[in-house]
């Protein structure tokens, strides 16, 4: 290929994005769950035949770019590109290939043109139900947390695998909605597919050599901003709500963080060991939300591609809370897996604290309920976000689910999934820390049963015990709560609701950052 010149490929580089945000909307169109449309779990990524992330949607959760392309490379090592056709589909929600827990699904197809395959298309998105218990932290091993699909084929040249189909439906409190989601995924794929070939025919470009040149280019970069920072090696510890029979009932993170030149390394070592509730992280997701802080704190202007992450090294023990071994259950692993930004913060606020911020009130909020309304099931699958850490330069943003760009499920959609009457929802002034920037505040929200038939409920409510720590002279946020009729109910566990009863739940506010200033 012609070296381009930057301007071409400026414009060449937006275009392929435009053109996965495409794809997006299609998936998103198409979905049939609220999960898609209204909270946003999802997020479309384009790779190169090899794997590696070229482009990702513009609304994509932080996590799945740097999950997506490790799950297309599982594909690859499993079946080979050779065993591919047109029409393939591929399909897995392995923790340990994927994005760290069963409930996201990711699809991912070949991108053929002219008789091989030049890229692929992939997609992942948590599903409406997968089965098993509800997700939940005190689920004890993934084989509670529901069905558990290998990496295979959903689709064999265009035609569907009938019968794992019919084992996924079989296995789910919610199959129409499930399955609806999974061939949502598929048409976002194909669709992608298509578009990026209608591009390659107009622009004639050969993707093998655009896509060694961006990702040259955004390495180059990454790399220079990575170098402006000082050399040196610190740590910081953060804790979060953990099983009773641990010391305090808390387990901990700890980050070292070490930059030499133009690289950095982040080293988990001093972690909690892997525990035997659901907030288990595996090494997927513990790279990808540590690779996300990283980017965010040294270069977030560069494009997010592979490049990105290549000066980046993250590792954590075998068999410790951030790098578990099988069957370990992780259903949860977001409350822990959300902690790595701040505790990544933390460590470099003493190296450059003009760009850091503090802890968030909650990293992981979600509500489910599922029962009988006369014959008819319904599942309802709600988030609640909580309060941003006060950063340098800003308050902390209030009702946000940070790190993890999830929305705040509304209300009218939740009252019309479950036989619910909210209450009240409102932000909870004055509930994150002070300091020269305060953090932002958490929500109240509050709801009254009105099912006549029991409904099983969950109940993922973070930051009860241990509040989001302020940073560099900041105070603390306020911690969460959670009660049912009045009376303090642990986060961890399944629950029965019964007409009538009243749930309370209040998000944690986010860290202050900063001494607060006296006059």
């Amino acid at each position: 290929m012609t070296a381009l010149d930057p301007v071409t490929t400026e414009i060449l580089w937006t275009r392929l994005v435009s053109v996965v945000d495409e794809a997006a909307v299609t998936f998103v169109r198409a979905s049939f769950s609220t999960l898609v449309r209204e909270a946003n779990d999802y997020a479309v990524v384009l790779t190169d035949r090899s794997g590696r992330n070229l482009a990702q949607s513009s609304l994509s959760i932080p996590s799945f770019i740097a999950t997506v392309p490790q799950t297309i490379r599982t594909f690859i090592r499993e079946h080979g590109i050779d065993t591919m056709v047109e029409g393939d589909v591929f399909i897995t929600n392995d923790p340990w290939f994927g994005t760290g827990h069963l409930n996201d699904a990711t699809i991912a197809a070949p991108i053929f043109h002219k008789g091989s395959v030049i890229g692929f298309a992939g997609v992942v998105s948590h599903l409406p139900d997968i089965g098993g218990r509800l997700r939940n932290p005190a689920n004890r091993e993934l084989f509670e947390e529901g069905l558990q699909i290998p990496p295979m084929r959903l689709m064999a040249a265009g035609l569907e695998d009938s019968t794992l189909v019919r084992l996924i439906r079989q296995n789910v409190r919610e199959p129409d909605e499930t399955i609806g989601d999974i061939w949502a995924m598929v048409s976002c794929v194909q669709s992608l597919g298509r578009r990026l070939v209608s591009l390659l025919d107009e622009t004639k470009i050969d993707l093998d050599g655009f896509a060694d040149d961006i990702i040259q280019r955004t390495e180059t970069a990454m790399r220079a901003a990575i170098s402006e920072a000082p050399d040196g090696s610190w740590s910081y510890e953060i804790e979060n709500d953990g099983p009773d029979d641990m010391p305090g009932g808390v387990v901990r993170v700890r980050a070292s963080v070490t930059i030499a030149g133009d690289q950095v390394d982040v080293d988990f070592d001093g972690s909690s060991d892997q525990v035997s509730l659901a907030i288990n992280t595996v090494m997927n997701y513990t790279y990808a939300y540590s690779a996300y802080a990283l980017k965010a704190l040294f270069a977030p202007w560069i494009p997010n591609n592979e490049g990105a992450f290549r000066p980046i090294r993250i590792s954590a023990p075998e068999g410790s809370i951030l790098n578990p071994r099988r069957p370990a259950p992780c259903g949860a692993r977001g409350m822990i897996g959300h902690l790595l930004p701040p505790a990544i913060f933390g460590a470099l606020s003493q190296a450059l604290p003009d760009r850091v911020q503090a802890a968030p009130g909650s990293p992981s909020n979600n509500i489910q309920i599922v029962s009988l309304r006369g014959d008819v099931r319904y599942a309802v699958n709600a988030f609640l976000g909580a309060g941003q850490g006060g950063g340098a330069g800003q308050d902390g943003v209030s009702a946000v689910s940070f790190p993890s760009n999830l929305s705040n499920t509304p209300v009218e959609v939740m009252e019309g999934q479950a036989p619910i009457e909210v209450l009240n929802r409102n932000i909870l002034r004055g509930s994150g820390g002070a300091g020269r920037y305060a953090g932002g505040d958490g929500i109240g929200f509050s709801f009254r049963f009105r099912g006549q038939s029991p409904a099983n409920a969950s109940f993922m409510i973070n930051r009860v015990r241990c509040a989001a720590p302020g940073l560099l002279g900041g105070s603390a946020g306020r911690a969460a709560r959670f009660e049912i009729n009045g009376k303090p109910m642990p986060a961890s566990g399944q629950h029965v609701l019964h007409e009538g009863d009243v749930v309370t739940i209040e998000t944690g506010g986010g860290g202050g950052f900063g001494k607060e200033e006296t006059t």
